[in-house]
């Protein structure tokens, strides 16, 4: 590594405390049980039952989270949120123990977290795979047009200097390089494995950062990694001109946004105000949101709702 402790230590903790958040610390990636978040319940007044709403431990999916509660409530669901559970592993065990009962979930990466063998990409195949081996009392309702991937980003001048425009090109630099990415990603199969499997990548080192917060953008901006694991609807990919690398092998599959339900909550009611959010999401309308939520600094729960009152 070329870069000091002292240095990591310092920028750390001063990011820590700037870190975004979407309702709860995005730095808490415990895998225990879910968390109430304050204020959570919605009383919808019971005509479509109950239903407890969980996200991720990243803003995107806290967001997402919400507009799948407030569409609920305003169905006349009784709705509770557990937000920023922690990664797949965490939340799908509380879609298993009942503790949740829906999740935003991302079709490419539940089915490799599913069948981690998986070689289809198309937002088809990438459903049925994930549908095909979903646990038992669990379903898909309908994807969303909107799609938010893994990728793999520079900065801009990183880019010019080794000439990079797609993750083949990493190949004779990485061994010079920091793969910065959430916890997970060093393990999964897209993750440092299948970089190494499918583009003959060996970075120098891999760095655990925060999955969607800003300690990530701030250590690719900093130089504490090189190259890093950043959401495609991430605003600060725009704003700081970094590139995303293309991904010629499609090592990520598509990454549609879907519902992921107990079948055990599930009704005409539920159902259908599920899909309407799924009909009314596009990866430009998500992007926008991210800008009001990461970069303007907005209540997740106050973006949510006025997007639901629009749909």
């Amino acid at each position: 590594m070329r870069h000091t402790p002292a240095l990591v230590l310092a920028l750390t903790a001063t990011l820590a405390l700037g870190a975004c958040g979407g309702g709860g610390d995005p730095l808490d990636t415990d895998a225990g049980s879910p968390t109430q978040d304050e204020g959570s319940a919605t009383d919808g007044g019971g005509e479509g039952g109950e239903v407890i709403v969980g996200s991720a431990n990243f803003p995107e999916n806290v967001l997402l989270a919400e507009i799948y509660a407030a569409a609920l409530s305003d169905a006349g669901v009784d709705v509770t949120t557990r937000l920023n559970i922690g990664s797949r592993e965490a939340y799908m065990a509380g879609l298993e123990d009942g503790s949740i009962d829906l999740i935003p979930e991302y079709t490419g990466g539940l089915a490799t977290y599913l069948n981690p063998e998986i070689t289809v990409t198309s937002s088809e195949e990438v459903l049925a795979e994930a549908q095909d081996n979903l646990p038992e009392g669990l379903q898909l309702l309908e994807i969303s047009e909107a799609e938010d991937k893994d990728s793999l980003v520079v900065t801009r001048e990183t880019a010019d200097e080794l000439g990079l425009a797609s993750i083949a090109d990493l190949e004779p630099h990485a061994g010079e390089l920091v793969l910065g990415g959430p916890p997970e990603f060093e393990s999964r199969p897209n993750g440092v494995d299948g970089l190494q499997e499918t583009y003959g990548l060996e970075f120098s080192s891999f760095r655990s950062l925060a999955a969607g917060s800003n300690l990530t953008v701030q250590a690719l901006i900093n130089g504490q990694v090189d190259v890093a694991n950043i959401f495609s609807t991430d605003p600060a990919i725009g704003e700081n001109d970094f590139v995303v690398l293309e991904d010629p092998e499609s090592l990520f599959a598509a990454q549609n946004i879907v519902p992921l339900i107990s079948t055990d909550v599930v009704n005409g009611t539920v159902e259908e105000a599920l899909n309407a959010v799924s009909a009314a999401l596009t990866t430009d309308n998500l992007t926008a949101m991210m800008v009001e939520v990461v970069s303007e600094g907005q209540d997740p729960a106050d973006v949510a709702r006025a997007f639901v009152d629009e749909m």
